[in-house]
């Protein structure tokens, strides 16, 4: 007796990025290309095109759909519009890549100062309709309200990292020791005292006109996605900075705090990608204890 396997369950993690997007469109498909594993560009009929990101968690999708859609109300800085979201996939427009010019990176520091300003409930907040249980990346990532930046900080974004890395043999418990003592100074290293940011949160680069992709989105200091900007590199930050200086400008010190800031992204990438980030993780803490 021939045995039929079952069709992919619609939504479900086995069905083909065409089918998801011509039933979140309502649109016929003429084409795809692979853009990376879980991202695919699909072209629908009549032209056009969407993005159709596969996710190996619900929740990364629900937290990814909810992040954007929080950026967009803040009418800042442009995102690509949510199509649709299901349990293990998400569409959203085609941002068309550009190449970076002076006047786009000092608007894009303008528009990222009015984001910021747009507010959070809370530091921790996620954005409405997100799952607190989130990802930064691949790395799971906790949502939890706080009301003191330095506490909520060291507890929910620098040690459960530095634990994980610790467990995991990536990083020694003795070189963990400079992490630790930056927690336990954070009052003192924070500087003044802000109101919780709307963050991208995970905030790499901008080309042409910026647009906010790929967000981990969620209530914190402002400071932090600035100094993700200049870990990772991005076209025209000195613009940049000095456009967002211009229309909200930073707290004294703010340079020295850069280290302090990073120490969070370089924790998450020392969990999921070895010890080749670890080195810079702990010269980001010694770097925050010489500030």
């Amino acid at each position: 007796m021939a045995v039929h396997a079952a069709p992919p369950s619609p939504g479900g993690p086995d069905e083909t990025p065409e089918a998801v997007a011509a039933r979140v469109t309502g649109r016929s498909v003429t084409g795809r290309r692979r853009l990376s594993a879980g991202v695919t560009e699909v072209t629908l009929a009549a032209g056009g095109s969407v993005i159709v990101k596969h996710g190996e968690e619900a929740r990364a999708v629900r937290a990814e759909a909810a992040g954007l859609r929080w950026l967009a109300e803040a009418g800042a800085v442009p995102v690509p519009a949510v199509r649709g979201e299901e349990a293990y996939w998400l569409v959203t427009d085609r941002v068309s890549p550009g190449e970076p010019t002076a006047e786009a990176a000092e608007r894009f520091g303008r528009d990222l100062a009015a984001l910021h300003a747009s507010g959070a409930a809370a530091f921790g907040a996620p954005p409405p309709g997100g799952p607190r249980e989130a990802y930064i990346g691949r790395a799971p990532m906790r949502d939890v309200p706080g009301a003191e930046w330095p506490r909520w900080y060291a507890e929910h974004r620098v040690l459960p990292y530095l634990r994980r890395a610790v467990d995991a043999g990536t990083v020694g418990p003795a070189e963990a020791r400079p992490v630790e003592e930056v927690c336990g100074r954070l009052p003192e290293l924070a500087g003044p005292p802000e109101p919780p940011a709307r963050l991208h949160g995970d905030l790499w680069g901008a080309d042409g006109r910026a647009w906010l992709i790929d967000p981990a989105a969620h209530g914190g200091h402002r400071e932090t996605d600035l100094a993700m900007l200049r870990l990772f590199g991005c076209p025209g930050l000195d613009r940049i900075l000095g456009a967002y200086r211009q229309a909200a400008p930073l707290a004294e010190g703010w340079r020295d705090r850069i280290g302090l800031h990073q120490l969070f992204p370089l924790l998450v990438h020392t969990v999921l990608f070895g010890r080749g980030y670890a080195g810079q993780a702990l010269a980001a803490a010694r770097s925050a204890l010489r500030a």
